[in-house]
């Protein structure tokens, strides 16, 4: 029995020796097959991103649906995989596969979205990705940065702070260099100092973007400044930190720092670098160091088109243009890739030199490379057409463009403009608002300037309006031109407002307002802004001597226009030209000095032209001196064979001395020469209608009613004490001496002026200013005769003739009866 017992125990302990070896050669076996399918695995995302690195994504994709066992970093490489290469709906579709998304797996889409341009959605994946819970790295705050940065989206770029700085990423250097430079792009210059301030540790690249910022921003010195302390500190400068510092050195034409700068990138090797050349070459173009710029240009190795095209904009704002078509020239001649950036600038020195043969070559090139259909060159194109004053081509091409933008518009309603087209300008800016196309202030100044000229004020006045809606900042440019549009449409006292308002003044603004208050009878005023001006530190030029010169005409200052004339090249070096010898010619003319006007003209250092002769003229005409009169209007006759005006003027001068042959015998040889005389026309404009008048008109559809208005008005005039200056008769009849008295008062009355203001009193509301223009200078009789309207019917009326504005109210002229 004992020996059964004995041998079924070594029977058991035999079976369970066997079963563990079993069941470890079973483990042994099952670890053995885990560890060949880990490897596999390994093996496999090795291959797998081996693939979408060398961007064959699709082979990865094959792998991919091979492997049975896909781990975290299979799927995560497949969507950085799709994402990288721009495949963001694919990428999207591995992504919501993912069994177990983690920050990576969110960062790579995101990161793909931002790279590619889809930044809301990118955003919104963030949203989301923060409602799972998911802890965004600095990898996923700083794609979104970036993003930020590209768009100079602030409000983004603020609520990616305001989470870094919850999620204690606001001192992880990555994240605060994005933060630096999306301020500094967005113009927040003082929260990137602040964030670069309290940063312990400072890469090169932190270091980088605060400089960066700096110069972006226009503030050179303070980027110069930057890189010192940069130096400084032991921080190395690289590849993108040279060219920054450059940039800031060509704002502030700091030249001798940009040579040292240049010392340290030949020291660190870093010249040979395609941006940090074309970066020295835009220094020594902008600092007017030519010469150093082509040489190294020309030594670049290569054709990159990139440092060609710099050197030529430099050109261009420097003023050689014809250095920049030679540079153009070369560019051809070694068949270098010129590109849509280089055009532009060529078609701007084309347009500076005013050569039409080269300008029709490179339009031609233009068309034959395919570029015409690019919207930069197309813009040049119309921009240099316009400048040449060929607006007819300017047009055609703007009107071949498919793809307009605010600077096509504005640069063919410019050209309108700076060609004297203002309906036409004024037109074009209403398409370009009926096409939906948002103004900026370039194309808002031009077309408050065509309003000036114009004088269409509501436009004016809707045009200020529309701007204040906007986000748009005003610019110097923008303000003068508002000073300017208000001052010639009769509103003084706004373009007082505008003045007072602007922060920043030039010389045009002060110029603009002394204008502005010369032209509407106040020239006392004019010459306090003056000194106003003076004392603020701004000096007077051309423009502003011939706005004093007037203001002193039409107020009779003879001193003081004298002490004025004298200073301008005894104080300021500024050489006297036509239109200040006329000023002063008309101001001794009209004070009787007439023998000082003569004398006068022996000064000038050239030939006198026709604004000298017809100023001296009209004092001739004021004086009735005959035989200088006959002198003046000599000269005129050779100067402007053409025009009316010194036959008309000079006839009046012998009819008023009462020689009436030989004013007849003016008029014959005007008549003999097919000379006609301009007729005077008056306008005025009520709900953006305008309403034109001619002496004697009969063709308005209220004529009736306004005739009646007319002789109800006579009627009243008279009462007050109204008398008709029969002097102010045009002598354009054959027997001008025989005209019966009341055949001159009816002629008077019906003068364009008269007609206008009668229907203005019909049609503008009780209280509101009546504005009236007339092409040529006010006669005596209707000057009288406004006053008393003024004051009869308790009117403001504001009446702009060629010479300047009238303010009649109360029976009272703000010339004070001397124009």
């Amino acid at each position: 029995m004992i020996g059964v017992k004995a041998a079924i125990f070594s029977l058991v302990v035999s079976v369970n020796r066997a079963l563990k070896r079993a069941a470890l050669a079973r483990y042994v076996h099952g670890c053995v097959e885990s560890i060949d399918r880990a490897q596999c695995r390994v093996e496999r995302n090795k291959v797998l991103s081996q693939l979408w690195r060398s961007g064959r994504v699709d082979e990865a994709r094959q792998v991919f649906d091979k492997m049975t066992d896909k781990d975290e970093f299979s799927w995560n490489t497949m969507v950085a995989a799709y994402a990288n290469a721009g495949r963001l709906g694919e990428a999207r579709e591995v992504f919501y596969e993912t069994p177990c998304k983690s920050c990576i797996t969110w960062s790579s889409l995101i990161s793909g979205l931002c790279r590619y341009g889809y930044d809301s959605v990118a955003f919104e994946l963030f949203e989301e990705m923060r409602a799972e819970g998911v802890e965004a790295t600095q990898y996923t705050l700083t794609s979104l940065l970036r993003a930020c940065s590209s768009n100079r989206w602030l409000v983004g770029s603020e609520q990616i702070h305001a989470h870094a700085v919850k999620t204690g990423n606001d001192l992880n250097v990555y994240v605060v260099t994005g933060l630096v430079d999306v301020y500094a792009k967005c113009d927040c210059i003082w929260e990137a100092e602040y964030l670069f301030d309290v940063m312990p540790d400072r890469n090169y690249v932190l270091w980088t973007a605060m400089l960066t910022g700096y110069a972006q921003s226009g503030d050179g010195y303070t980027a110069i400044d930057c890189f010192k302390r940069m130096r400084s500190e032991g921080v190395e400068s690289n590849q993108f930190t040279f060219p920054s510092v450059l940039t800031a050195c060509a704002l502030v034409l700091a030249l001798d720092f940009g040579k040292q700068v240049h010392c340290c990138i030949v020291k660190s090797g870093f010249e040979p670098n395609v941006f940090v050349k074309t970066s020295l070459v835009d220094l020594y173009a902008k600092c007017g160091d030519l010469g150093s710029a082509r040489i190294i240009l020309e030594n670049m190795v290569g054709n990159d088109v990139v440092p060609w095209n710099s050197m030529i904009v430099s050109c261009v704002r420097q003023g050689f243009e014809q250095e920049s078509l030679s540079l153009f020239k070369t560019m051809l001649a070694r068949n270098m890739k010129i590109d849509d950036y280089t055009f532009p600038s060529v078609l701007n020195s084309v347009a500076s030199v005013m050569d039409l043969r080269s300008s029709k070559s490179v339009h031609s090139l233009i068309f034959k490379t395919g570029f015409e259909a690019s919207k930069p060159v197309s813009n040049a194109l119309v921009d240099m057409y316009a400048k040449k004053g060929d607006m007819q081509c300017a047009f055609e091409i703007f009107s071949h463009m498919l793809d307009k933008d605010v600077v096509s518009w504005t640069s063919l309603v410019t050209g309108y403009a700076h060609n004297g087209h203002y309906e036409d300008a004024l037109k074009v800016f209403c398409d370009m608002r009926v096409e939906g196309v948002r103004p900026d202030q370039f194309v808002i100044a031009s077309v408050l300037s065509s309003c000036a000229e114009f004088t269409v004020l509501e436009l004016g006045r809707q045009v200020h309006a529309n701007f204040m809606k906007t986000n748009l900042n005003s610019s110097l440019s923008l303000d003068n031109s508002l000073i300017t549009m208000y001052a010639k449409c009769g509103c003084i006292e706004d373009a007082q407002k505008i003045f007072e308002s602007m922060q920043l003044r030039d010389v045009v603004t002060w110029t603009a307002l002394i204008v502005a208050y010369a032209q509407n009878g106040k020239g006392e005023e004019s010459l306090l802004l003056y000194e106003n001006m003076i004392g603020s530190g701004i000096k007077p030029d051309f423009i502003t001597f011939v706005a004093l010169l007037f203001a002193c005409s039409h107020v009779g200052l003879v001193e003081k226009a004298r002490g004025y004339f004298e200073s301008m090249g005894a104080v300021y070096g500024i050489q006297p030209g036509a239109q200040h010898f006329a000023c002063m010619i008309h101001l001794l003319g009209r004070s009787g000095k007439l023998d000082e006007a003569e004398a006068l003209l022996s000064q000038m250092t050239t030939k006198p032209d026709s604004i000298i002769w017809k100023a001296l003229l009209s004092a001739c005409r004021t004086h009735k001196n005959l035989d200088l009169a006959e002198k003046a209007a000599s000269n005129l006759f050779e100067l402007e064979p053409t025009n009316s005006a010194p036959y008309v003027m000079l006839s009046n001068i012998y009819s008023a001395s009462g020689r009436w042959e030989e004013a007849a015998r003016v008029r014959r040889v005007m008549k003999t020469k097919g000379i006609g005389k301009e007729p005077g026309c008056s306008w005025f404009d009520i709900n953006g209608k305008v309403h034109r008048f001619v002496s004697e008109d009969r063709s308005h559809l209220r004529m009736a009613e306004i005739y009646s208005k007319l002789d109800e008005i006579m009627t009243l005039i008279k009462d007050a004490g109204y008398v008709p200056d029969n002097k102010s008769v045009p002598d354009n009849k054959s027997a001008l001496h025989d005209t019966d008295e009341e055949g001159k008062e009816l002629g008077l009355a019906y003068h364009s002026e008269k007609l206008a203001v009668a229907y203005a009193l019909l049609v503008v509301p009780q209280g509101a200013p009546i504005r009236i223009f007339k092409n040529l200078r006010v006669c005596a009789d209707c000057h009288t005769a406004m006053k008393f309207v003024s004051k009869s019917y308790q009117r403001h009326i504001i009446l702009r003739d060629c010479n300047c504005f009238h303010h009649f109210k109360g029976g009272a002229c703000s010339c004070g009866d001397y124009w």
